[in-house]
């Protein structure tokens, strides 16, 4: 269970399913420089080492490994991974290099640690696609399981950066899993994708986000965007709210 800590309920959840299929459980903790890009928050990201190792011994975590950046970046380390296609589009273009540290890491990690099966949530969906074709492009003996994302019980998806939010901001940012949930059921009583997706992005701005970096229909595979409802989908957003920049995604 690779993660950048900063730990929620949302990674408990990831612990409790490996617990479920696996012997052992063991989790990482690294904040990777290589994946935040230039004015992002790396040198703020929480960072609370102590209180994640207690939540993960709570849970039931067999094994907690949190390497520094020397030990994962040695001095003379010139090696790159990066996974074409899939990771151009949508948090590719709004966070260009981010799919290159993460594919490096991740790789790196699994071949570290060489478990039999690998944890991630699904509100980074397009982390998780790149990281499924990853492991299928170099062959790596690791099946890699998607699970369900945790939320608030006002809709919110949990994330590290929640911690980010004013109250005020916290209140509004329960508009982006809500536009995102308008605009499923819209989709399901067939109403024009376009229009669709214009609602959805309106109700953002109403809630008062600053950017939208984007808000699309998405092959669920391939995360290309449809114009037409078509198989297996989901709904892609990453939006901007305050100095915060959430990121949602639901199933179609």
């Amino acid at each position: 269970m690779p993660t950048v800590g900063a730990l929620h309920a949302g990674h408990m959840v990831l612990v409790a399913e490996a617990r479920d299929r696996a012997d052992k459980v063991i989790a990482t903790i690294f904040v990777n420089p290589a994946q935040f890009g230039e004015g992002e928050d790396f040198g703020r990201y929480p960072r609370r080492e102590a209180d994640d190792a207690a939540m993960l011994e709570a849970a039931g975590c067999d094994l907690l490994w949190a390497p520094t950046v020397a030990a994962v970046y040695p001095d003379g380390y010139a090696t790159k991974v990066s996974v074409a296609g899939i990771s151009e589009r949508w948090e590719g273009e709004a966070r260009p290099g981010h799919f290159d540290g993460v594919a490096t890491v991740v790789a790196k990690l699994l071949l570290a640690v060489q478990p039999d099966l690998a944890l991630f949530g699904e509100k980074d969906f397009q982390q998780l696609a790149v990281i499924r074709r990853l492991v299928a492009d170099l062959g790596l003996p690791v099946e890699i399981v998607g699970v369900p994302t945790v939320r608030e019980a006002d809709g919110l998806a949990l994330s590290s950066r929640n911690a980010y939010l004013s109250p005020d901001e916290r209140d509004r940012a329960v508009a982006l899993p809500n536009a995102l949930k308008a605009a499923r059921d819209a989709l399901r009583a067939s109403a024009p994708v376009s229009g669709v997706l214009q609602a959805a992005k309106q109700s953002l701005i109403d809630a008062g986000f600053l950017r939208i970096d984007y808000l699309a229909l998405v092959d669920a595979s391939t995360l290309e965007p449809l114009e037409q409802p078509k198989g297996e989908m989901r709904l892609i957003a990453a939006a901007v709210i305050g100095t915060t920049r959430l990121i949602d995604n639901i199933a179609v």
